[in-house]
């Protein structure tokens, strides 16, 4: 029989639909991969079979009684990023904060996929509040990428992208603040997407930096990821920055680029995002990656984004202060943890203490950095300097996309590096995203795609493309005709060691 975690989402869309397989056994197929192989790969915080086979089984139901789907990808499992709310299942946020919590309500996306009829695996694991590139800052412990057990899945989202490269699920969901859905797809060989800011809710996603975060899409191929945009995506009114325009027709891109015909795409080479301080392997890489894209008919050529080179520290003042405001909210006073709470202590001593106990390391330093930001005398300095230069990046980017349709580049400097190799070194940690950081300040659209492995060591490179704010179609034509005329990197990947 088929190994059905070894197919495609639109695959198994496709046999559930003909009643080839049931959702349930599909769903099931999953369930026993997971606990299978996770034990070692710790993509999930919380499984959630007996919701998920529930879910599986309406979706067969209504499909048994001649009902059509309720939408492409219905009876198709999924895994989701534990920083969306779930009614009735718990909501950590990688976070001891937030242990054992489980949300009245749910995240729009969320609901979304519910009524779209996708059975939810479970939760997976994230780097706290979605602050890191390594899902080592999650209270939890670390999830391990599956090309080596020894190294990360990058992040934030790395249990989402791992739960795809061990074939634990076909479909996942991330939310990408500076890169934490693409730069873990690099690094994991899959597919990630940050859509246009304000495309996919917001509404129940809880709260890094809220001019940033973005939700989106997680698979093995373009079209999966297409096809879950879809179901995902358009507006909602409890998300003021949501945006009330007709969702880009993302799944017909994706099948014309299938074609592999670019002819009339003009590509732009971002200058400013490669050289000096990219692993070799990832550089090479991304040239053959060029390549590729000329021979399937696009024009290529330079693009320069001077102000690029500014957007590592201006985001490093925009999101801490971001978080600083978004984070006073946990205040041990009416849901989560709280600590020494016996009657003694004054409101103030249990916050302060709750928030010690509570906060790792890293979401500490971000929530000082950007206190420090805000705070009288400063604001101007350095808050107001780091919005303006958020300006002059989405000016660089208008003035790009004036001449291009979509800039590529590679999407991280590096392939996945090891489990605590940078983990004392928060500027080296930061420069992981140094490549998808500017499309988050402008908004605009991008995705990472798997190019290839690197020469270097072996392991997975992405490449990035991206596109202006609504043209999201963009990123799928380019994303599938560069895709389709590889070999899929993960058909290289080692079978999965043994518990660590």
């Amino acid at each position: 029989m088929t190994d059905l975690t070894r197919l495609t989402a639109a695959e198994l869309a496709e046999k559930i639909h003909s009643r080839e397989v049931s959702a349930a056994e599909v769903t099931q197929a999953h369930l026993d991969r997971i606990a299978e192989v996770d034990e070692s790969v710790h993509a999930f915080l919380h499984v959630d079979a007996e919701g998920a086979l529930a879910a599986a089984r309406a979706v067969d139901g209504a499909l048994d009684s001649g009902a059509a789907p309720v939408s492409s990808l219905a009876g198709v499992p999924l895994a989701l990023k534990d920083v969306l709310t779930t009614r009735g299942i718990p909501t950590t946020c990688g976070s001891r904060t937030l242990e054992g919590w489980i949300p009245p309500y749910d995240a729009t996306v969320t609901r979304r996929l519910r009524e779209a009829g996708l059975p939810i695996l479970g939760k997976t694991n994230m780097d706290e509040f979605a602050m890191g590139s390594s899902t080592e800052n999650s209270a939890f412990g670390p999830t391990r990428n599956p090309w080596d057990h020894s190294r990360v899945p990058g992040g934030s989202g790395g249990g989402s992208s791992a739960s795809l490269a061990a074939f634990e699920a076909p479909l996942a969901i991330g939310t990408d603040t500076g890169g934490s859905i693409r730069q873990p797809g690099a690094v994991t060989g899959t597919v990630g997407v940050k859509p246009t800011y304000g495309g996919v809710s917001r509404y129940g996603l809880v709260a890094f930096s809220s001019s940033l975060d973005q939700a989106g899409p997680c698979a093995r191929t373009v079209l999966d990821a297409a096809l879950l945009h879809e179901v995902i995506a358009g507006y909602d009114p409890m998300d003021s920055t949501s945006i009330n325009a007709a969702v880009p027709p993302v799944v017909a891109a994706a099948r014309e680029g299938l074609r592999g015909d670019l002819t009339g795409i003009k590509v732009g080479v971002v200058k400013e995002l490669g050289g000096e301080g990219y692993q070799a392997g990832v550089q090479r890489s991304f040239e053959a990656a060029v390549e590729q894209l000329r021979a399937l008919g696009a024009e290529v050529v330079e693009v320069s984004c001077p102000n690029f080179g500014y957007a590592l520290p201006a985001y490093y003042l925009i999101a801490p202060s971001e978080c600083s405001s978004n984070l006073a909210r946990f205040d041990a006073m009416r849901y989560g943890l709280r600590v020494s709470d016996d009657g003694s202590r004054s409101a103030e001593e249990v916050m302060s203490l709750t928030r010690e106990a509570g906060f790792g390391p890293e979401v500490k330093r971000r929530i000082m950095l950007g206190t420090y930001a805000l705070s009288s005398g400063y604001y101007d300095a350095y808050y107001g300097s780091a919005q303006k230069v958020r300006t002059l990046i989405r000016r660089d980017f208008d003035a790009a996309f004036e001449r291009v349709d979509v800039l590529v580049s590679p999407t991280t400097p590096t392939t996945a590096f090891k489990i605590g190799e940078r983990v004392d070194d928060p500027l080296a940690m930061y420069l992981s995203d140094i490549c998808s950081i500017p499309s988050n300040l402008a908004g605009n659209a991008a995705m990472s795609v798997p190019s290839g492995l690197s020469d270097s060591d072996g392991l997975p490179v992405g490449l990035q493309i991206m596109a202006p704010a609504l043209a999201d179609d963009r990123l799928y034509r380019v994303g599938a005709a560069y895709e389709a005329a590889r070999e899929p990197v993960l058909d290289r990947l080692p079978e999965l060691k043994g518990a660590v």
